[in-house]
């Protein structure tokens, strides 16, 4: 990965891997990996990002990631649907957790409509299903 996109509500839950220091192996390796890698947060109400290599953008502007170039991950509901209209993605993950909520916002947006491939799965032991599609 080279670069992540964030909306406001995702960057504000991953931030914390900026300073983490776990003693756990695997925390570690992802903390070391977050630090190394660009992040881009469209937010029209955070005042400043606070993580290193972190810039902010006020409003969705589907040429900023256009621009970036290399792979990219886009996280948040309300950001990713925005990617989805305007097709900046080439796979789809999804994680289907067995627990149900009662609510909560949609992972595919409405009114997009789009031919996918199923090009990976897999299951996990506590019951969440990994999901990959293509374009």
């Amino acid at each position: 990965m080279d670069t992540y996109v964030f909306g406001r509500r995702m960057y504000e839950t991953m931030r914390v891997w900026d300073t983490l220091d776990d003693p756990e192996p695997v925390m570690q390796d992802y903390a070391q990996i977050w630090r190394g890698i660009d992040k881009i947060v469209f937010s029209r109400s955070l005042d400043e990002v606070t993580t290193e290599r972190t810039r902010l953008e006020r409003e969705f502007d589907p040429e900023v990631i256009r621009a970036i170039g290399g792979e990219i991950e886009i996280a948040g509901a309300e950001l990713a649907a925005q990617a989805f209209a305007a097709g900046l993605f080439d796979l789809i993950e999804l994680y289907v957790c067995p627990a149900v909520v009662g609510g909560g916002k949609r992972a595919l947006p409405e009114g997009v409509r789009m031919d996918l491939r199923l090009v990976e799965t897999h299951s996990f032991e506590n019951g969440t299903v990994y999901l990959a599609y293509a374009r």
